[in-house]
């Protein structure tokens, strides 16, 4: 069985393409016609040159200055929790192990988060180097375009102005020396996600979602993307897998069970971990006062710590693994 499709070229000339059915089955030969003209080509070697092309165009990743580590952390939508995720990741790095330095960067330029959950107010000083100087709380240097209008200013801009943001809290920000960056991402999969993986590596990213359908479809998506510009899934958070009743301790699945899990598993990345729908979250967290430090013996700090366990984890496999490729 063969199976036809045609389609216009750039320049409008008119060409088709075939596969044989044992070709579809191995993917390792594809004939096009070209004006009537028979050719075969490599589906593999097609591939690799199509990659080389398209990384010709984009800029060459340069590392952050004294920033060992860059942790992405990314959903497919917002509402999820994926800010307080990201600063309680950064705190619970800190907790596990107090010698690593840990900071804090909000890529979210229409709506940052971070100002208000790490209860942080001013404008950053700049060095003698011009550079800008994060704002620190609970020891953890934290940079953010909310530090720089106000905090009711929208902010209308289009997308090279965002760009522009981006590569400023990128490169004119003095990180001093960093174990760990976490990035809050924006939600969705757009330019900032591009920007950002495109000009500086990533060890990995790291996906939150609920459980609830509508939201690990965007999850999917965001993962999806990641792996397509070669920036490693470190795994899946569960945010609000379980509402705990402050009065009776009863557990309620609002947004279901078990979602984020099974999504992992037909990713084939690993479920970093469960964090619940608790009263104490949301309070502690608009008081700009996140659990993990204002109530380090609950159940919902452990779990936060027990995901910056296993984000540490992941990156020594991931690390390991890029270096048996090398080897």
């Amino acid at each position: 069985m063969r199976q036809q499709r045609g389609r216009n070229c750039f320049c409008g000339v008119r060409f088709w393409s075939r596969w044989t059915s044992a070709s579809c089955q191995r993917g390792d030969s594809e004939e096009v016609y070209v004006g009537g003209v028979r050719r075969s080509v490599d589906s593999k070697a097609l591939q690799e040159r199509q990659r080389q092309q398209m990384a010709r165009g984009l800029p060459k990743q340069k590392p952050i200055a004294g920033v060992k580590q860059v942790i992405v952390v990314a959903s497919g939508k917002g509402g999820v929790g994926k800010s307080t995720t990201a600063v309680n990741l950064a705190l619970g790095l800190m907790a596990n192990n107090p010698s690593k330095s840990v900071g804090l960067l909000d890529a979210d330029i229409y709506g940052p988060s971070i100002p208000k959950l790490m209860n942080l107010k001013g404008n950053p000083e700049l060095s003698d180097n011009n550079l800008m100087i994060p704002l620190t709380n609970y020891g953890v240097p934290c940079m953010s375009m909310g530090f720089l209008v106000e905090d009711v200013a929208p902010i209308v801009w289009r997308g090279l102005m965002v760009m522009s943001a981006i590569e400023k809290l990128l490169r004119q920000v003095d990180w001093r020396t960093l174990d760990y960056l976490v990035v809050d991402m924006p939600p969705g999969t757009g330019d900032v996600q591009l920007s950002i993986t495109q000009n500086i590596p990533v060890a990995g990213a790291v996906i939150v979602s609920t459980p609830q359908d509508i939201a690990l479809l965007d999850a999917r998506r965001g993962a999806e993307m990641f792996k397509k510009v070669n920036v490693p899934v470190l795994g899946l958070v569960q945010n609000m897998s379980v509402f705990v009743c402050p009065n009776c301790s009863h557990q309620t699945h609002i947004f279901g069970s078990d979602g984020a899990r099974q999504l992992a598993g037909t990713l084939g990345v690993r479920l970093l971990g469960d964090v619940p729908l608790h009263l104490n979250i949301r309070e502690m967290s608009d008081r700009g006062k996140p659990v993990v430090v204002s109530s380090p013996d609950s159940p919902e700090a452990e779990a936060y710590r027990k995901v910056a366990s296993a984000v540490v984890q992941r990156l020594q496999e991931v690390s390991d693994g890029l270096n048996r490729k090398s080897a």
